[in-house]
């Protein structure tokens, strides 16, 4: 099926197999990634046995919404320029439209009905997406963080591919070879190791001129994550899977850099905590913040003054979603999620991976009633906007459950934004 995608061969291949995270083959193991350990005791529960094919699929309790999610039109809002502010548009599942520093870039685009090799059968989607794929505005950059079917969509990144060919697609060692095979210009195509960084500058997607000073540059940071890949039955872990730290030079709303964190797939890693140290935590440039080597970036430069250290990151997407006990290692969960946001040092938390597709077993909306529940006693910072609503995360100050206007397990509930309000000033697989 062309939807599996290619295997890595060639230059691409070696440079895969050059990676601290390529293991060669070994007693009957085939070569591929790995998670770099030590894991967590106990994320995974080994006496929980894993979900049967017939549990899968008729398992489980409110599983999927009673009625269609309701979803918002973003484009009369996108046609109003954010200004200097950072922007985003959670548009389902772990699809993102981030504005940030006059760039757009959008986040493991998926618009097919189902997240699957097939389009007969598989976790189908539970709304609409809600703005078309030519509907969308010239893009800066589209993020891919791993090759699982929730996350690359071969449909959606060939039709990419035709309405904005110019667009850089940048992802994980390995998945490049897939992109191809959908249709992407090999020299559009930008793979990264952990602790890689690839620069976006130039003229603005869309902007016609050749001023460069149209925007900030904007920088792609691979990090760890604890997850696995795969497409078929025989390449399990032959591409990487990443999360990314994106930073611009310049235009946050203090007048320096914005920063974003986006997971991708992971479970709870404590590699989080050295992404914290290196990205948030109070050192100065130099060798005590790291470094970040790799394509574009200098491993004897370090942070180069690119966001200001000493504060959290300005939005942190963490996957919340296709949590089970039996994988619980590599997904985070929702309470897992809110130890990985004090891992990175807080931030805005839009939570994502969740209300589009039955990936688990668990309720479709547990994820979110389970970060409603937890997240006021920690202080945290939730931005949870409805599909497709265009949010400033800085001036996020209540939230509205507005998936219970559909679907509520909770007796009595409201949608009104003052169940869940917080002070202005706050303390610091399946797939």
């Amino acid at each position: 099926m062309k939807s599996f995608g290619a295997r890595a061969a060639g230059d691409r291949l070696e440079r895969m197999r050059a990676s601290e995270q390529w293991v060669e083959a070994r007693q009957g193991a085939p070569a591929g990634f790995r998670n770099r350990g030590p894991i967590r005791a106990g994320l995974r529960d080994a006496s929980a046995p894993r979900p049967t094919l017939t549990e899968f699929l008729c398992g489980g309790d409110r599983r999927v919404p009673t009625g269609e999610l309701p979803v918002l039109d973003p484009r009369e809002a996108w046609r109003r320029a954010p200004g200097r502010d950072l922007r985003a548009t959670w548009l389902g599942h772990s699809t993102v439209l981030l504005e940030i520093a006059g760039r757009r870039i959008l986040t493991d685009p998926v618009w097919g009905a189902r997240a699957s090799p097939s389009r007969l059968a598989g976790p189908k989607r539970f709304h609409p997406m809600p703005v078309a794929l030519k509907a969308l505005p010239p893009l800066d950059a589209v993020l891919i963080s791993h090759d699982h079917y929730d996350h690359l969509c071969m449909a959606t990144v060939r039709e990419l591919a035709k309405l904005q060919p110019t667009v850089p697609f940048i992802t994980s060692l390995g998945v490049g070879a897939h992109l191809e095979a959908f249709g992407v210009d090999p020299a559009r195509i930008t793979e990264l190791d952990w602790w890689q960084s690839h620069l976006v500058a130039g003229p603005v997607a869309g902007d016609g001129t050749s001023k460069e000073s149209t925007a900030a540059e904007v920088r792609f940071t691979a990090v760890p994550a604890q997850h696995f890949s795969g497409r078929g039955l025989k390449d399990r872990n032959a591409t990487l899977w990443s999360s990314f730290v994106i930073e611009s030079g310049r235009g946050g709303p203090r007048g320096d850099g914005e920063r974003v964190f986006f997971s991708g797939d992971t479970g709870l890693t404590d590699q989080y905590a050295e992404i914290r140290a290196r990205f948030v935590g109070g050192m100065n440039g130099g060798s005590n913040g790291g470094s970040h080597g790799g394509q574009n970036g200098d491993p004897n430069t370090g942070r180069d003054g690119r966001a200001a250290r000493g504060r959290p990151f300005d939005l942190v997407m963490l996957e919340v979603g296709a949590f089970h006990p039996s994988w619980g290692d590599i997904h985070l969960g929702p309470g897992n999620a809110l130890e990985a946001l004090a891992l990175l040092g807080g931030g805005a938390f839009l939570p994502v991976h969740w209300s589009t597709f039955s990936l688990a077993l668990h309720p479709w909306d547990e994820p979110a009633e389970t970060l409603l529940e937890l997240a006021p006693a920690r202080g945290v910072h939730l931005v949870m906007p409805q599909l497709g609503e265009p949010v400033h995360p800085a001036q996020v100050d209540a939230v509205r459950p507005w998936w219970r206007s559909v679907d509520s397990r909770v007796t009595g509930a409201t949608t009104g934004p003052e169940l869940l309000s917080w002070p202005k000033a706050l303390p610091f697989p399946l797939d």
